[in-house]
């Protein structure tokens, strides 16, 4: 029996939450005393997918035709189904990032696996998972029965642990199945910052901004800092900013180590995808604003004023350490 994990590729690199991923299949394998097989499927390097090896996994399968190089989530389950089959997987891994909301689902059903979705800890020895629950208000304990399981793990909730080693590559002849879905284009995020799922450092800024035109100060932090920029549902809404940015119960869900709120007020729905960050700083005018409530630090005041000082305070802390 093996522990199966995908390995998610973008532009021919494995992705952050790939990492966590191998690191929570190696540590249940290894409570559970079997190995950890990852499956890859697109276009990438054999050096790339060894590396995967330092996160504990001990093999990884490739597919390497380019027909998976487009996301097809029908495609890619079936893949998956057909690798856990071939390898007698019990267990499969996939993060819960947009792909694998989307894929996870659809290997559940294959298989007929019970599945875990937003998973934060690891299966004990009756196989109950901790997972995230009311938008991550609480916390359940779901039991799994069935031969074969599926988890879907919440990125930034397990952490990647590194060691040594490296993985074994093993080539794969599975090509997707004939898709009912035709790409005629791919757009994708460019820039030396991390995409949302994946970020570390989030500045966000809402309503409080008072038109696009002042969004220079909020870039001006998030550049200082390295973080990625975000926004809240309303200023995505009126196009002050790109929807992909937009952050919350109905965008994008993310937990990333430190989340800087300027100028929102904090309603349920922005928390509901935001409240998992590890630190949360919030600065706005009024006192009152719920986000206050749910934040780690808080600043009331005047954010024109306070953030162009906060950016001059981060540059100075850096130029004072090389």
């Amino acid at each position: 029996m093996a522990i199966l994990f995908l390995v998610e590729i973008a532009d021919g690199k494995v992705k952050k939450a790939s990492f966590e991923a191998a690191s929570y299949a190696a540590k249940y394998a290894s409570q559970a005393g079997k190995e950890a097989v990852g499956l890859a499927l697109g276009s990438i390097d054999d050096a790339s997918l060894s590396a995967l090896g330092i996160y504990g996994a001990k093999k990884i399968i490739h597919a390497s035709n380019a027909g998976f190089d487009n996301f097809d989530a029908s495609a890619y389950a079936k893949a998956i189904a057909e690798v856990a089959t071939q390898i007698s997987a019990d267990t499969i891994i996939i993060s819960q990032t947009l792909t694998g909301k989307a894929v996870a689902p659809v290997v559940s059903a294959r298989l007929k696996a019970g599945i875990v979705s937003g998973a934060v800890g690891l299966p004990d020895a009756d196989f109950v998972v901790k997972k995230a629950a009311f938008s991550g208000k609480a916390f359940a304990y779901v039991k799994v029965e069935t031969a074969v399981k599926v988890v879907a793990v919440v990125p930034n909730s397990f952490g990647a642990t590194k060691g040594e080693g490296s993985a074994s590559v093993e080539a794969s002849a599975i090509a997707p199945a004939a898709s009912r879905v035709t790409v005629k284009e791919v757009s994708r995020q460019t820039g030396d910052v991390a995409p949302l799922p994946e970020a570390e450092l989030v500045v966000s800024a809402g309503r409080g901004m008072k038109g696009p035109e002042n969004w220079g100060i909020v870039e001006d932090l998030a550049t200082a800092l390295g973080a990625t920029t975000a926004c809240s549902r309303p200023v995505a809404d009126v196009h002050w900013r790109p929807h992909h940015e937009h952050v919350g119960q109905t965008g994008v869900a993310i937990r990333p180590n430190l989340y800087i709120a300027i100028g929102i007020s904090g309603a349920i729905q922005h928390l509901a995808g935001v409240n998992q960050s590890k630190c949360i700083v919030v600065i706005n005018k009024d006192p009152e604003a719920p986000f206050f409530k749910a934040a780690d630090y808080g600043i009331v005041g005047d954010l024109f004023e306070i953030v162009p000082k906060l950016t001059a305070a981060v540059k100075a802390l850096k130029a004072s350490q090389h």
